[in-house]
């Protein structure tokens, strides 16, 4: 009872946050009207992102590269600058991008220093992952999960004794609005078991990624870069080919799509490394990313970089927590339960301080009385 009503709260506003996220992408476009990209024949290849730098170093002249992006889903390439890494560090809002069409190489946007992308699903994101509260709010989310999950469990174990009294699912329409409510909450706790099980399930992994992606760096990663440790890391005239290394990375891992570079010197790379990141092009390894790491002096291949069991999980479990494996109609299915796990959320609520307010009015005509219990409650009404 008391796992279940502690976490009630937090899984409201998780569970109205992510209404709206499973169908992220649908509101991004809707808020991002396609862009006329310029009309190449098919197989045509990107623009290079060597000439793609040289463009964007020409229009913030003397900073540097921190990383790269490109859409797989739009013809579109990011690139983002900072004044300098030490810079961006110190205050992130320095970091901007400029971004191109892939196809010709235009600049499409240029967001100044200071701009960030803030969108309305991006607002809801951090809502939804650690309520702006950044490692404490995810751990706290994560906490909520667990006790979900418990509450889940629990319920199950006393609806099993209660059906023995009743028919299963039923509900009793000719009683009080209160165990009307009562035996909706149970069937649709019931009907929804499953999906809130899973939900919950790999909600929790997922608000374990900072402290698990932490600790594989400190450890495994630590340990692959250990070679390079006191080494001088290169300046931005030594660096080898952007355009290379992606075209080495997808070498080394055939049937994947490079979707990012993070270079040497960023929070997120290494100080001597490109870090390439890939995933598959099927709709499950899509989801499965492959870090590749590449010496920018040398331009050699340094590591494909396989991640342990635990991280693998969290990649899969990212998508299944949104419905993104089966398109609109999982998208539709998710969303349809989330509304009914609602319900369930708001009529514990309900049912809650309803059994409180009839136990205090009971115990308030005998102090001395114990409490009754909710069998001769409801046998009272």
């Amino acid at each position: 009872m008391w796992t279940s009503l502690v976490c009630t709260l937090f899984l409201l506003i998780i569970c109205l946050t992510g209404l709206p996220l499973i169908f992220a992408e649908q509101i991004n476009d809707l808020a991002n009207p396609t862009m006329e990209y310029a009309a190449v024949p098919p197989g045509t290849p990107n623009e290079s992102l060597d000439r793609l730098i040289d463009k964007a170093k020409h229009v913030y002249p003397g900073e540097i590269i921190t990383s790269i992006f490109a859409d797989d889903d739009e013809p579109e390439v990011y690139i983002w600058m900072a004044p300098s890494f030490a810079s961006v560090k110190a205050n992130p809002g320095l970091a901007h991008f400029v971004r191109f069409d892939a196809h010709s190489g235009h600049i499409i946007e240029r967001s100044g220093p200071g701009q960030r992308d803030q969108t309305l699903t991006g607002f809801l994101f951090r809502l939804h992952s650690d309520l702006f509260a950044g490692l404490p709010g995810e751990l706290l989310l994560g906490t909520m999960g667990l006790l979900f999950v418990t509450a889940i469990v629990s319920g199950v174990v006393l609806y099993g004794p209660f059906t023995r009294r009743l028919d299963f699912g039923i509900v009793r329409t000719g009683r009080s609005r209160r165990l009307r409510w009562l035996d909706l909450h149970n069937l649709l706790g019931v009907v929804t078991l499953a999906w809130t099980v899973i939900v919950g399930v790999t909600g929790t992994v997922n608000e374990l990624s900072t402290p698990l992606f932490a600790l594989w760096q400190q450890t495994d990663v630590a340990a692959m870069l250990a070679p390079w440790q006191g080494k001088p890391p290169p300046r931005p005239d030594q660096l080898f080919s952007a355009q290379a290394a992606l075209d080495l990375a997808s070498k080394a891992l055939p049937g994947t799509v490079v979707t990012s570079i993070v270079f040497p010197g960023d929070d997120d790379g290494t100080p001597y490394h490109y870090l390439l990141w890939a995933h598959g092009s099927t709709p499950l390894t899509s989801r499965l990313f492959s870090p590749v790491l590449i010496d920018a002096r040398t331009g050699k291949l340094t590591a494909i970089v396989r991640m342990p069991w635990n991280l693998r999980t969290l990649e899969v479990s990212r998508p299944l927590h949104f419905g993104d494996y089966g398109g609109t109609p999982l998208k539709v299915i998710w969303a349809l339960l989330d509304l009914v796990t609602i319900v369930v959320l708001a009529s514990g609520l309900y049912l809650w301080a309803a059994k409180r307010k009839r136990t205090l009015a009971v115990t308030q005509r005998d102090p001395h009385a114990p409490a009754p219990p909710l069998d001769l409650l409801e046998a009272a009404e």
